[in-house]
């Protein structure tokens, strides 16, 4: 089905509902441009969405994403399109025309989010948000402050017959709606803002450090979810083999970061992850050791340099200096960790009983290319052209950043996109 939306050009496409799309897209509507954020997710927030706590303040989500989905809601000029793929983009700078295709929800404005819907469905699915740590029901809202504040129904469900009736039979508000089918809009718009946002590298591509290969291994982003109130373990950080809490924990830097195999610069908030989720282990349990086996610790700026300074005279925190050649299983579900101490030159052979890897940030356009004539580096991030306007790259789709960047870099790209519109 298609659909021809014919609008004025003084428009701005925001393409990625995460933190510095949101911020982008509020800071031009706040002066009065229309703005359309289109994100291909059920809901808005990206990766903020999914921490525990971020930086600087060490708040969780809710901190910033609450203020922004009200000010989203309360503003007009602001339309969100959740569950949207941009296709294709024409055009030049003050005139592009943009396909949008518009994925089904199964699940309309009727919504009241009362979770009928989850109780009588029984087809069970992965939990995408929480990196597939748990099973999640086919009909499920995202998290719990999701934007839109609506369920979404998994394609599965849908395709199984009896439990689309359960379902659909369960809906009281008649908000169930399995005859929705994907359409394409196109869209008028004077300058096109890209915030496509960074996936975590894929962690079973760095062969020796055992991920995929001992349950006990995980990813920084894992264990995010693992400290989240509303994550797969409730805040609980508990070893995936036996839901232990850890007495010793090793935190791996530049899993896959610096690294010409795999990717080659630094992705900049691993260091600091990795400090702040010492914390979440130290906090849960006061004996534990923990062990952080770095190339070098980069703490950007004063308050995180004081931050670093604070972790570092915790005596149950140790520093090892050393690239990490290879893990083992030491037995137990334990893992032992091995590293050539860069100081000492000694070789490290540190058994733990949980693993956690600082993986790298790496563009979501290094894996999908950009539906446009976009300038781009060999490792995906989108180079910004200010000479020719009209589309610009936010956030970490132009390079790493942590949140305080990425917000305030988007500020400065609403800017430029408003200069394209004012210029034609």
């Amino acid at each position: 089905m298609t659909e021809n939306t014919a609008l004025a050009s003084g428009s701005i496409m925001v393409v990625g509902g995460g933190i510095s799309g949101l911020t982008t897209a509020l800071e031009a509507a706040e002066v009065g441009y229309e703005v359309f954020l289109v994100e291909k997710n059920p809901y808005l927030g990206g990766r903020v969405a999914q921490l525990n706590q971020y930086f600087p303040k060490l708040c969780p989500p809710t901190c910033g994403l609450e203020i922004n989905f009200r000010r989203i809601k309360d503003n007009p000029r602001v339309k969100v399109l959740t569950l949207a793929d941009v296709e294709k983009v024409d055009g030049g700078p003050g005139a592009y025309t943009v396909t949008v295709r518009l994925n089904p929800r199964y699940v309309n404005e009727n919504c009241t989010c009362c979770g009928d819907c989850t109780e009588a469905c029984q087809t069970e699915i992965e939990s995408f948000f929480d990196f597939g740590m748990k099973k999640i029901k086919g009909a499920h809202l995202p998290y719990e402050l999701a934007y839109p504040a609506r369920f979404i129904i998994h394609s599965s469900v849908k395709d199984s017959p009896e439990d689309a009736q359960r379902v659909k039979q369960a809906c009281k508000y008649d908000a169930v709606d399995f005859e929705m089918e994907a359409k394409t809009l196109e869209l008028q718009v004077g300058a096109v803002v890209w915030a496509t946002g960074w996936e975590p590298y894929d962690a079973k591509k760095i062969d020796n450090l055992g991920f995929g290969t001992y349950p006990n291994i995980i990813t920084n982003m894992m264990m995010e979810r693992m400290a989240a109130p509303n994550g797969p373990t409730k805040g609980q950080i508990l070893r995936p083999s036996d839901n232990k809490g850890p007495d010793s924990v090793a935190f791996v830097q530049c899993a896959g970061s610096r690294d010409e195999n795999h990717l080659p610069y630094c992705s900049y908030i691993c260091c600091m992850a990795s400090l702040k989720q010492a914390t979440y282990v130290r906090e849960r349990y006061p004996d534990a050791k923990i062990y952080i086996f770095y190339i070098d610790m980069r703490a950007p700026g004063l308050r995180y340099e004081k931050f670093y300074k604070k972790i570092k005279e915790d005596e149950n925190i140790f520093f090892i200096k050393g690239k990490v050649a290879e893990v083992s299983d030491a037995g137990s579900g334990n893992i032992t960790v091995t590293a050539e101490n860069a100081v000492t030159g000694e070789k490290v052979h540190q058994t733990v009983e949980m693993v956690v890897l600082a993986t790298g940030m790496q563009p979501t356009a290094a894996d999908a290319k950009l539906p446009a004539d976009l300038k781009v580096t060999e490792d995906g991030f989108v180079i910004n052209d200010f000479d020719q306007g009209g589309m610009f790259a936010v956030g970490c789709a132009n390079k790493p950043l942590d949140v305080v960047s990425s917000n305030q870099n988007a500020t400065g790209m609403a800017l430029k996109a408003i200069q394209t519109l004012a210029s034609k």
